[in-house]
């Protein structure tokens, strides 16, 4: 793989300076590692290469990683993967793990047990994941139900509209009124006593039994950037969760259990939870598909 980068010397002139080197026996010119531009560069390459293998459906060998960042950037694999890890599960809501230590392989994984490792509907495609946790987020946040229009008004500071379709959800009001919910991870219904019609959301059994909310905020947090700190408003309703799952686990709950460490930016959002982020890699082109086969 070709990659063209600003600052990269030309070979003319790298071959007089190893000539002047040599006329005056000097030492070798020490090489600097890679500059910070570069690496990124370099992560959000890798970045896009992981999202191609999975709405190709398939895992990624750490050599084929290797020959997309190229081999000059091997030893800074770990940190390349690392950073495109962090930025894939705050914008799809999966994590990218290694599923076969002995072939070296690597997959991303959803992190709600959705249809398709998160595609939600058979076929090739993005993960849906972020946009439900996100989801969740705000119903939590609006008391355990969140109106209709208030869900519309959060989705529209991300560029998300309802009858609008969108690159990586598709049609977003079919997919959370009608996928989401035919596959119980949300609840649509009417309010009651409405008249016209209003509908809400609550969370789904499903999202009852797959998550809890303080994964989601724990999930937010990290979309916010925030630190998780001691806050009061829910810890009692958190704890409550925790020990009700720890119950039908038959879990024993220990006499002195900690406070809930919930986001205190989240918590100051009681309207609406933090935005998922702007940033989106698009799917490589069709070079990279050419250069992933070589």
């Amino acid at each position: 793989m070709i990659l063209t980068l600003s600052g990269t010397r030309s070979d003319e002139d790298s071959s007089n300076q190893d000539e002047e080197m040599d006329s005056h026996n000097e030492t070798p010119i020490y090489v600097e590692s890679p500059g910070e531009e570069i690496l990124t560069r370099m992560s959000i390459l890798l970045e896009q290469f992981l999202l191609y293998k999975y709405k190709m459906k398939q895992a990624t060998l750490k050599p084929d990683m290797i020959k997309i960042i190229g081999p000059n950037y091997e030893e800074h694999l770990p940190e390349l993967l690392r950073k495109a890890a962090e930025r894939i599960e705050i914008v799809f809501g999966v994590d990218v793990q290694e599923i076969d230590s002995t072939r070296q392989l690597y997959d991303l994984i959803c992190k709600i047990n959705l249809p398709n490792n998160g595609r939600v509907r058979p076929g090739k495609g993005l993960p849906k994941t972020s946009l439900l946790m996100n989801i969740l987020g705000m119903i939590f946040m609006k008391g355990n139900s969140a109106p209709e229009e208030d869900m519309w008004k959060f989705l529209s500071m991300i560029q998300v509209y309802p009858g609008r379709k969108h690159f990586i959800y598709g049609e977003p009001r079919k997919l959370i009124t009608k996928d989401l919910v035919r596959l119980e991870y949300l609840e649509y219904r009417q309010v009651s006593n409405s008249d016209p019609p209003r509908y809400e959301l609550l969370w789904g059994p499903k999202a009852l039994v797959e998550t809890t909310k303080t994964k989601i905020l724990q999930f937010l947090s990290k979309v916010n950037d925030s630190i998780p700190t001691v806050f009061p408003f829910s810890s009692e309703e958190i704890l409550g969760e925790q020990k009700e799952k720890a119950k039908a686990r038959g879990a024993t709950i220990a006499s002195t259990t900690s406070k809930a460490h919930i986001p205190a930016s989240v918590m100051a959002r009681r309207d609406f939870p933090p935005l998922m982020k702007s940033h989106v890699s698009r799917p490589p082109d069709k070079k990279m598909q050419q250069q992933s086969k070589n």
